[in-house]
């Protein structure tokens, strides 16, 4: 058995410990618009401090991780982020 979930979205917060990404759906609403689902990522240990370190709000970022439930909640826990685009300019 797999549990995996990969994930390509913008970090829209950031906190200790976790990520709130953002990821538009591969379709229009009712208005012609893509609505965005924020999905938080825990991230722990090493990969958190890295996380804090080299990434702001706005950029692209790749996660590989694990889903588990807490309490009738989905968890989504970070094992490798990459780091795809950044929205810093020169």
């Amino acid at each position: 058995m797999l549990n995996q979930v990969v994930l390509i979205g913008r970090i829209k917060e950031m906190h200790e410990g976790k990520i709130i990404i953002s990821i538009p759906r591969n379709y229009k609403n009712e208005d012609g618009e893509y609505d965005n689902d924020l999905i938080t990522v825990f991230v722990r240990g090493q990969l958190n401090d890295t996380v804090q370190d080299y990434c702001s709000i706005e950029d692209i970022v790749g996660v590989k991780g694990k889903v588990s439930t807490e309490k009738d909640n989905i968890i989504i826990e970070a094992e490798k982020i990459t780091f795809l685009s950044t929205s810093k300019k020169d």
